[in-house]
């Protein structure tokens, strides 16, 4: 059961009410405004405040309140405008108002913890930028890419994912997101005007939503024609310009790392393989992805030479994908393994089962694969590369573990007029 105090469109607390009492919880106040729920904090605290998205129902202050009493904040939007402002506020979790009763109460009983903003960044240091790249072939770069930025999220860090393949780019569709104006060009735009910065970063990236951790997303170019907008030197600079936007910044390259130089006649024409090239350079991380079957892993490691000569100096994470014994034989694990390692020297990597399944799943909803499914042996996989390479050491734990253990320590508050008997019960920490 989850406390909760709202203050909503009238239209919308009429469609919700009764749902949330059929459903066990408890509404200790109904109010209108964001300053009517400031002042109830100073008395009452809640599980969870339910607001709408409006400036009238969610404002800085109203954050800031909820956050200094552990409350958490959920923002219900119904309109493109008012999206808008809860992004301005940096609010993690904005939920469709028009959305299913049930989908709304999965992000009631499994969000994550305070606060709830994403504010501006105040570790002191650079983002830290990981690219994924892979050669020809469909290796699942995409679905690497979301569901690294997706772990990395639920985390507790503020992620920006970026596509910045000049081939296909597809991040966006594979979320289910329009890519009408791809964001990463026009933040390349801003960046060859110098007018790049955190406020238009937010005003022109995406945001993907969701109750284990949402992130920021910069789409890819809907139509490959327009590749000389991703020159290298805005994307070097909208690169830099990530590093103090976020915590970490992960980009979805391309598949060709030829230096397009030695095929043309003009120097100085934008080269199409400028964008990957430059985000490769510009990487604190490599994770190389490559597809476990006899035609997959002799690309990869061809491939894999022109990386490792081209990149000298960079930190390389190898992770073969859909390893599954009908490509490779019994034991497949241990045959991709041995063949990585006796013919390119590659040690440990990270091996990524074959779960058709459930990456299907997850392009059919347009959610990352820890949204649709969380038990998917593929998604256990990345989150052990995540966990163990790409995080630092002690790195906490998800959110909402982290959530249980505040749930369990807190006492729950009741109203002056309710008896011991009708208390809310305490919240056992769900997530």
């Amino acid at each position: 059961m989850v406390t909760l105090a709202l203050a909503l469109d009238h239209r919308v607390e009429d469609r919700l009410g009764a749902e949330m009492v059929a459903g066990g919880h408890e509404i200790i106040a109904r109010l209108r405004s964001a300053a009517e729920i400031i002042a109830l904090l100073q008395e009452h605290l809640p599980d969870v405040v339910l607001v709408g998205a409006s400036r009238k129902h969610l404002s800085e202050g109203l954050i800031a309140a909820c956050d200094a009493r552990a409350v958490r904040l959920i923002a219900l939007a119904s309109s493109d405008l008012e999206r808008r402002h809860a992004a301005s506020l940096g609010l993690y979790e904005v939920v469709d108002a028009a959305a299913p009763w049930g989908e709304i109460e999965t992000v009631l009983t499994g969000g994550p913890a305070v606060p709830s903003r994403l504010g501006p960044r105040t570790t002191g240091r650079a983002a830290t930028v990981i690219a994924v790249w892979g050669p020809a072939g469909a290796p699942g770069r995409t679905s690497l890419a979301i569901t690294i930025a997706a772990e990395i999220a639920a985390r507790g860090h503020r992620v920006a994912l970026a596509d910045v393949d000049t081939y296909g780019g597809c991040v966006a569709p594979a979320l289910g997101m329009l890519d009408e104006a791809p964001g990463f060009a026009a933040a390349c735009r801003l960046a060859g005007t110098d007018s790049l910065n955190q406020s238009e970063l937010e005003r022109i990236a995406g945001r993907y939503s969701s109750p284990q951790g949402a992130f920021w997303v910069l789409s890819g170019i809907g139509r490959p024609t327009r590749w000389p907008e991703l020159t290298a030197d805005r994307v070097t600079t909208t690169i830099e310009a990530c590093r103090h936007w976020v915590d970490y910044l992960v980009m979805d390259t391309g598949f060709s790392i030829e230096s397009d130089e030695e095929i043309s006649s003009d120097l100085f024409a934008p080269r199409r393989n400028a964008a990957t090239i430059a985000a490769l350079g510009a990487a604190d991380r490599i994770v190389a992805v490559g597809l476990a079957d006899p035609v997959g892993i002799s690309r990869f490691l061809r491939a894999h030479v022109d990386l490792v000569e081209q990149f000298p100096q960079a930190r390389v994470s190898v992770v073969m994908n859909r390893v599954r014994a009908a490509a490779v034989g019994l034991n497949p694990f241990g045959q991709v393994s041995s063949t990585l390692a006796r013919f390119a020297g590659i040690e440990s990597p990270v091996l990524v089962p074959h779960d058709a399944q459930a990456f299907d799943a997850a392009v059919l909803a347009g959610k990352t694969l820890r949204d649709t499914a969380p038990r998917s042996p593929a998604r256990a996989a990345v989150r052990r590369l995540v966990d163990s390479t790409l995080l630092p050491a002690g790195d906490p734990a998800p959110r909402a573990g982290r959530r249980a253990a505040r749930f369990s320590r807190r006492q729950p508050r009741r109203l002056p007029s309710q008896s011991p008997a009708e208390s809310p019960a305490e919240s056992a920490g769900h997530g």
